[in-house]
């Protein structure tokens, strides 16, 4: 199966927004990425995914007419953070999240350790289906996620791996 990550358009926030789940506008530039977004995928895809995001809805529904959405495709839960700038946070507890991303969360957040579950869990069951092209819309850290499981890298050293805006990835599963 061909799987195209394709991660959401540039969204217009403040620098240094923690936006994980929040609903935020896009740019400008929207048109512009959607068109490159489409000129790297097939016209024929079997099936699409989406986040819930609006973010990545809008593009889903440019790529296709009927689209799934999956809860598993959401973005890391920042919890309390949500909506605050990276600057003013607690330093003390953001140093101890860091320090283990993996297995800690943030206040009232979840763990990328459970990210991850949810997220492979959501990659099982599409891989179970017959299809043989597959586009997902969703963000830098689920792709992030399904590119570090294919590739071998750990969850730790995932941030190794450059998930830019609009990009979009192909895995042959």
């Amino acid at each position: 199966m061909e799987v195209y990550l394709i991660r959401h358009t540039t969204p217009l926030i403040a620098k240094g927004l923690i936006y994980g789940r929040m609903n935020v506008p896009l740019a400008a530039s929207f048109t512009e990425e959607k068109d490159l977004v489409l000129q790297q995928i097939p016209a024929d895809l079997d099936k699409v995914y989406s986040s819930p995001s609006f973010r990545c809805q809008l593009l889903a529904a440019e790529i296709s007419k009927v689209y799934v959405e999956s809860e598993a495709l959401y973005e890391l839960n920042f919890g309390d953070w949500e909506g605050d700038t990276w600057d003013t946070i607690d330093r003390v507890e953001c140093g101890v999240w860091m320090e283990d991303f993996v297995n800690l969360a943030p206040p009232n957040g979840e763990t990328m350790a459970e990210m991850e579950r949810r997220v492979l869990l959501f990659l099982k069951e599409v891989l179970l289906q017959p299809f043989q092209k597959v586009g997902i819309v969703t963000h830098g850290g689920v792709i992030r996620i399904i590119l570090a499981h294919y590739r071998g890298i750990a969850l730790k050293d995932s941030f190794s791996l450059k998930i830019g805006m609009g990009e979009v990835f192909r895995v042959l599963v």
